[in-house]
Parts: C-alpha cells; structure tokens; sequence
C-alpha cells in the first residue's frame, strides 16, 4: 500500500524575470523516508525548494502555475502570516551558506531561543536552555558556552550544524536541506550527512535532500526525483535508479560516475551544454545531448507511470537502461 504524503509538490511553474526556470515540476514525499532532488546546477531544485519555502516571491520571482500541498493544505495559496507560521514548526530548511543564512551580529543561542519564544511561548531562561539542549543534539561541544558565538566564531561544518539546530528546534514534519555540504571538506561532509540521518530516524522527520551527488543519493535517499531544465523527468527508488534508470538523463548521470577498478576507460560525459531556459521551447529539452533522440522528441514527452510510484519523461523509456 503506497505510503500517505506529507508534501506533494505538483505540475509547478516558476519565473524568475522572463526565465521559467521551474517547468511543471512535481514529486512527492513520505514521512520519514528521505526524496532527493537530483540534478546538475541550474536544474531547479533550488528555486524549487525556496518555493516550497515560500521564499520566491514578485518582484524578483513568481509561481506561475501548481501547487504544493503539506498535509493537504496549499501552501501557495495561504495568506503570507498563516505561511510564515508553518515555517519552522511544520517544515524548515536547512540552507547551503549557512553563513548566509544565520544573523551575523545576533548569537546563534539567541537566535535558536527565539524560535522557542516566538512559537512556543517560552520565557528568555526556558528558551536559552532548549537552545542549549538543541546545540547539544547536533553533537557541538561545549554547547551552554558556545551559545553564546556568532556565527563568525565557528568552522564551515559547525556553522552547517548550527544551520541544522535551526531547521530541527521545532520538530518540523519536514527538513529541506539544499546542498547541505557543498561547500565542506569530504570529512566534514560526512559528518553532516550523517547528522541528518541520525535526527530524520530519532524524530521521524520528512527530508528533501537537494543534490547533484550521486554518492549521496546512494547512501542517504529512499527515493529519487531526476529534475533537468525545471523539469522532475524521472522518479523512483534510489535502488532502481541506480539498477536501471529509465530517462536518458538519468542514464547519462550514472554514466559520469567514476570507477576506480575500470582501469583505461575514458570517464563518460554528457555532451552539449544544458538549455537556455529564457527560449520557449515544445520538445523535450534534453534531446540535443540524447543518444536515444527520435522525432517526437520535438514534442515535450507526457510523463509515463511505469507503476510502483516510479514514472519517467521519455518516448524512448523503454531502451533506456538496457546496455
């Protein structure tokens, strides 16, 4: 029996100026199971993720089209107060700068104990103490002394987990947590990426993990949305992906992975470059880069469900994967 959604992300379309850079995206996540959204730069997963967020908003970006449903209420269509009320108690993100993202001149104990104030209605001693508590959960010592730091005063990966106190203070239904280690070193990486997964199985939390690593996929995702030019052109388990991946992108992706032990064989890569988003275009955008390209390619493929929860955006779907 398929499992309840907590979020559903449906046929999304986002501007940002004149570029739709969000072209009919949807997906949707279960709670306690963890969704990345895969995909090269630019793809869209960010603009994706700050929709869902709320963060995308006129002048500079417009939700065109779609919606996004967190326990089936809309989020695009809630007044900006209700919305901004579910942020952090219901869903949370965790941003790729955390640096960026925390207050500079604020501590981060005052920061996370405003949380507690603001919406748990907690007085200035109670919120300070589950500040503490929370730096705790997110293993950074000395964490009654630290509270007391700026964001400045802490390291790339403390800083990052200092991000994630943030997203998790409340106990939110739902963690987005956008390239949460891009710009860490692969220990530290490590570290966080095992973090996330340790607070996700303790509180049974919804992760959208936003990433272009297929080593991550692999270790932390039970499913897998394939996003490419604003578009999710294939969904699965993270295992049938990696078995037999059924959208030429995908394929190629996999493709691209380096193997250590096939020594003298040149690493793949995907030719061309990715499409220019500000020109209208009807055909699939992936067919100037495709080994699979037919015809009907001119046309923007329909999405087939190939059951099981799994779908994909290809005429040729059926080739794909069968090398």
């Amino acid at each position: 029996m398929p499992e309840s959604p907590v979020l559903t992300v449906s046929d999304l379309h986002v501007r940002l100026g004149s570029t739709h850079v969000v072209n009919g995206a949807g997906f949707s996540l279960a709670a306690g199971r963890t969704l990345a959204l895969l995909g090269e730069s630019g793809s869209g997963k960010s603009v994706t993720a700050r929709t869902i967020m709320g963060l995308i908003r006129p002048p500079h970006g417009r939700v065109t089209a779609g919606t996004v449903l967190l326990h089936g209420q809309d989020l695009l269509a809630m007044p900006e107060e209700r919305r901004r009320a579910l942020r952090s108690t219901t869903i949370s993100m965790v941003f790729q700068d955390a640096l960026s993202a925390l207050n500079p001149v604020l501590s981060v104990g005052y920061q996370i104990a405003e949380l507690f104030r603001a919406h748990r209605g907690m007085s200035r001693a109670e919120a300070r103490r589950a500040a503490v508590d929370v730096l705790g959960q997110v293993r950074i010592p000395a964490a009654a002394r630290r509270a007391g730091d700026y964001p400045h005063q802490f390291s790339g990966g403390m800083r990052q987990r200092v991000g994630i106190a943030l997203a998790i203070a409340l106990r939110p239904d739902v963690i987005i947590a956008d390239e949460p280690t891009t710009a860490l070193d692969v220990t530290v990486q490590a570290q966080i990426l095992r973090l996330l997964g340790d607070i996700q199985r303790e509180h049974g939390t919804a992760l959208l993990l936003i990433t272009h690593d297929m080593g991550v996929v692999a270790d932390m995702a039970d499913r897998v949305a394939v996003m490419y030019a604003g578009r999710v052109v294939e969904q699965a388990t993270a295992a049938e992906v990696f078995a037999r991946p059924r959208h030429p992108y995908s394929e190629a992706l996999l493709g691209a992975i380096p193997r250590p032990h096939l020594r003298g064989r040149e690493l793949a890569v995907i030719s061309g470059a990715p499409p220019d988003l500000s020109v209208p275009d009807e055909g699939c955008r992936f067919r100037t880069r495709c080994r699979y390209r037919i015809e009907d390619c001119e046309r923007n493929p329909p999405e087939h469900d190939l059951g099981g929860g799994r779908s994909t955006a290809c005429h040729e779907w059926e080739k794909v994967g069968s090398a």
